[in-house]
């Protein structure tokens, strides 16, 4: 019997990865592949609101959310991520480490979420999201940035091929589309991200299938039934 322990070693991965993470976020939120994802929440959920980011990393998003207006608890899987998170943010955001699949907040504790790349990582995505449905106050809104087709990251999830455990969950777009909507999320809106290489003037005359299947990354948003 294997004594493999999915969210274990994605633990340690994320715990060595820090570093290198801590120095190319901010690069990414203000000018890279996640500049859209503020503005994108700042459409649905209402300036003010108490947003847990999920999956916060060093804590960069959060500082973006928190400085347009919104009050942030951030939550991630790693102790390491979770320090540098205290180290960057400002005195009034709140971080602590936990599991998507376990959160440790009580019932509609928040009036938004915010999960950005981080249900790939997670074993049983239907788990965290329902998690994030128990968390969510009803009628609310969740912005999720999953990873698409095109995303390099998904080379961590290769070796499967092999017979090998891995600790990145191939999870296309379309698929959680719908598993959020077989399972009490309303679809509210969706865009991609997409890598330089791709043209504007191509993506403007392609269906919602094939968009999500070019992209780096497709963002949800999902409102609570």
């Amino acid at each position: 019997m294997s004594d493999f322990e999915w969210h274990k070693e994605a633990k340690l991965k994320w715990e060595e990865h820090a570093d290198f993470w801590y120095q190319k976020s901010q690069e990414m939120w203000d000018h890279g592949s996640r500049k859209t994802i503020v503005p994108f929440i700042e459409k649905h959920i209402p300036k003010g609101s108490l947003i847990g980011d999920l999956g916060c990393g060093d804590g960069y998003g959060s500082y973006k959310l928190h400085k347009s207006g919104y009050r942030i608890i951030g939550l991630d899987l790693s102790d390491e991520m979770i320090e540098k998170a205290k180290k960057r943010g400002s005195k009034e955001l709140t971080f602590m480490q936990g599991d998507l699949t376990d959160l440790p907040f009580g019932d509609e504790s928040f009036s938004g979420l915010m999960a950005i790349n981080s249900l790939e990582w997670t074993e049983e995505p239907i788990k965290a999201l329902n998690e994030m449905k128990r968390v969510l106050r009803t009628g609310h809104y969740l912005c999720v940035g999953l990873l698409g087709p095109t995303a390099s990251p998904r080379h961590n999830s290769y070796r499967r091929l092999y017979g090998e455990s891995v600790i990145c969950n191939t999870l296309m777009p379309w698929e959680l589309e719908k598993l959020a909507s077989e399972n009490g999320w309303d679809v509210i809106d969706g865009t991609g991200v997409y890598k330089q290489s791709v043209s504007k003037d191509v993506i403007g005359g392609l269906s919602v299938e094939l968009k999500q299947a070019l992209t780096f990354m497709w963002l949800f948003c999902f409102r609570k039934k």
